[in-house]
């Protein structure tokens, strides 16, 4: 948590200790898309396999719009009166989830490995939406529309580890590991 989030002004119709709330709740979303680009990247560059050109090709568009995601909440922090920490060292310093943690690999076990990545944080968004949404309907907005976006990539990502069955691949994964061998298998 943030020493004190307080700011010294806001925008119109939200109170100072409100707009301190919704800082901290927006400083957490900064880190994790700010992780999220970065992981995004790492998978780009270290996909292989046969299904390397389609997943390596299919990255670069979400790590473009997660950065646009990133700059939003920023700007949006800066609006109500605060600093946007966009430093490794607040990064690291505050996050609750662990780095990701597969290397170089078949690019279907990294699609696994993202699978429980994007379900993390979009578990995170919808917390973060459910806290703001008493107080802030802009933040809410920005937030609702982020998580519209973080589901299609998930989509996107899940509909290589699908069967024609319906059945997905990594269902019952709570790992970043466990889903990537299980993805491997389909590879």
């Amino acid at each position: 948590m943030a020493k004190n989030a307080t700011p010294r002004y806001t925008v119109p119709g939200v109170e100072l200790k409100d707009a301190g709330r919704l800082i901290d709740v927006l400083r957490l979303r900064l880190h994790a898309l700010n992780d999220l680009h970065l992981t995004l990247k790492h998978v780009h560059w270290n996909v292989v396999g046969p299904h390397f050109i389609s997943v390596h090709q299919m990255i670069d568009p979400q790590v473009d719009r997660v950065r646009d995601m990133a700059d939003d909440v920023a700007e949006r922090i800066a609006a109500l009166g605060g600093v946007a920490q966009g430093t490794p060292g607040s990064l690291v310093n505050e996050r609750t989830w662990d780095d990701y943690s597969i290397g170089r690999a078949d690019a279907i076990a990294h699609l696994g490995a993202l699978d429980v990545v994007y379900t993390g944080v979009i578990q995170d968004v919808r917390a973060a939406i459910k806290e703001v949404s008493p107080i802030d309907p802009a933040t809410e907005d920005l937030l609702i529309e982020q998580l519209r976006d973080l589901e299609q990539f998930q989509w996107f990502v899940r509909a290589h580890l699908e069967s024609a069955g319906g059945s997905l691949a990594t269902a019952g994964s709570h790992t970043e590991e466990e889903a990537a061998a299980r993805g491997a298998d389909l590879g």
